[in-house]
């Protein structure tokens, strides 16, 4: 369907890619990962054939059409939305512009009737009668209600824009699908809808996210790009990330006996596959299981961080009580009337298809913002900590190197003490004077992780942990999570 022959491509001294060599076939999804700059998006801008490689080549089965989810929201912005979504399909739309244009002529000719009966034809054989239906089918199983079908897109704001956009990529039934990042700005609802439509999806996908639960349930193989070479692994993410763990531990264990190593695995592959009788492609993905080889278990060379919370004491039994909460900003109702009390062993997810309310919320709890009305009680006991969604203010102020920045959150102020929590996130040797001004996204909500562990807090409340980070600290952060020794803590995300 769909495959690579030698791409090269290399930056200065920096190789992303050294002569790499992957096909990519029908009637599977693959999740693209590697480590934060291995070329992921890089990677799918080749195949798209947006960018081109220092040497090497892709090939599209003959006949074959690919779709790509567009990065840029602004590119559609004098176009109605329905007439954004069947631009995906680009054959169709040049018909359909094609046909419209001979008959506004004036002078119509018989050559413009032959013409014209050809689109026709053509337009038939590619079911266009219903394209408009099917476009508008699509807008609204996306949450685009019909009522913004026929607005320009620079009337939608941006979450609606990226739903037009991957509304625009999946129209048309295309033969491959290039999604980078899809499940960015789109909410609960329309990511398990998105889930339900790739599932269903009989062509090839692949796809770049940091979603880890995303990964996990439209996932058949996993392409892992690593030593600027990509390997293609039978599973989702989870069965890659843990079978690649254990091959790690087998590796540095060098006392473990060879046939211990083979047995070990093939429990670990068997009761995957057991447990892959329970996804929504239970077959599928079972049987391929089930033909994993040995040998193609590879250790990785991914960096881990660590992520450990501590706690300086343990919780008592009143943890937190709210009582007739009420917000409101720019006069919209955020938080109406809410109640409820937190008790120990606790773990609570708040959601909202308002992100504004659910940041709202996090600061009032933090003492960020104050209420309208209402009371906030924490117990006696509690120590919490806040990992906000928006960390600008953390950093805007005086530029400092990382030791500095983190020291001014500690009691503890000794330099290797500091260094340590900033050696679990991966800061060290010269990383640790970099300046706080010039962190990525990702690095600065690493700091703010570093920042909570100091805090050794018993209650912590996260608001959307996972943005800007890379799936190893995504899953690293995930396990610590389910490691948090509930019973006298509690988390809120």
């Amino acid at each position: 369907m769909l495959s690579t022959q030698n791409i090269s491509l290399q930056y200065g001294k920096r190789v992303l890619f050294d002569e790499v060599n992957v096909s990519f076939k029908e009637g599977n999804c693959y999740g693209i990962i590697g480590a934060n700059g291995a070329g992921k998006s890089t990677f799918l801008k080749i195949l798209a054939g947006s960018l081109e490689p220092n040497k090497g080549s892709v090939h599209l089965e003959t006949g074959k059409r690919m779709a790509v989810l567009k990065q840029n929201h602004f590119e559609y912005d004098d176009v109605t939305v329905l007439n954004t979504v069947l631009m995906g399909h680009q054959k169709l739309w040049k018909i359909m512009q094609e046909k419209d244009a001979i008959y506004l002529k004036e002078d119509f000719s018989e050559a413009d009737g032959i013409k014209a009966s050809e689109l026709e034809e053509e337009f038939a054989e590619m079911d266009g009668w219903n394209a408009e239906s099917s476009a508008a089918n699509l807008l609204s199983g996306i949450g685009i209600a019909e009522i913004d079908h026929y607005k320009t897109l620079k009337e939608l704001d941006g979450n609606q824009k990226v739903r037009v956009l991957l509304a625009q990529a999946l129209f048309g039934n295309p033969d491959v699908l290039i999604l980078d990042e899809p499940t960015n700005d789109l909410d609960l609802h329309t990511i398990t809808w998105l889930e339900d439509f790739l599932l269903d999806f009989k062509n090839t996908v692949l796809i770049v996210s940091h979603d880890r639960h995303f990964l996990d349930t439209v996932c058949t193989h996993i392409a892992d790009i690593d030593y600027s070479k990509i390997s293609l692994y039978t599973g989702n993410y989870t069965f890659w990330y843990e079978s690649s763990q254990l091959a790690l531990r087998q590796k540095q264990n060098a006392n473990k006996k060879a046939e211990e190593k083979v047995k070990e695995l093939q429990a670990f592959i068997d009761r995957f596959s057991a447990n892959a009788s329970k996804s929504k492609q239970a077959t599928a993905r079972k049987k391929m299981l089930e033909k994993i080889n040995i040998e193609d278990i590879k250790p990785s060379s991914r960096k881990y961080p660590g992520i450990i919370f501590k706690q300086a004491r343990d919780a008592g039994k009143e943890i937190l009580s709210v009582k007739n909460l009420n917000y409101s900003e720019n006069g919209e109702i955020l938080i109406n009337n809410l109640s409820f009390n937190v008790d120990k062993d606790d773990k609570i997810t708040f959601i909202s298809k308002n992100s504004l309310a659910t940041t709202a919320f996090y600061k009032i709890m933090a003492g960020d913002l104050k209420p309208d009305s209402g009371t906030i009680e924490w117990g006696q006991t509690i120590t919490p900590s806040y990992l906000p969604n928006e960390n600008e203010s953390f950093f805007s102020t005086e530029p400092m190197n990382l030791i500095d920045w983190l020291r001014q959150y500690s009691t503890e102020k000794d330099e290797s003490y500091i260094r340590g929590f900033l050696g679990k996130m991966l800061f060290s040797g010269d990383e640790t004077f970099k300046m706080s001004n010039v962190l990525s996204g990702g690095e600065k909500v690493r700091c703010m992780l570093s920042r909570m562990m100091l805090t050794e807090a018993n209650v912590l409340m996260l608001d959307e942990p996972t943005n800007h980070l890379d799936l190893e600290t995504i899953t690293t952060l995930n396990n610590s999570l389910m490691n948090f020794p509930w019973k006298y803590s509690v988390y809120i995300a």
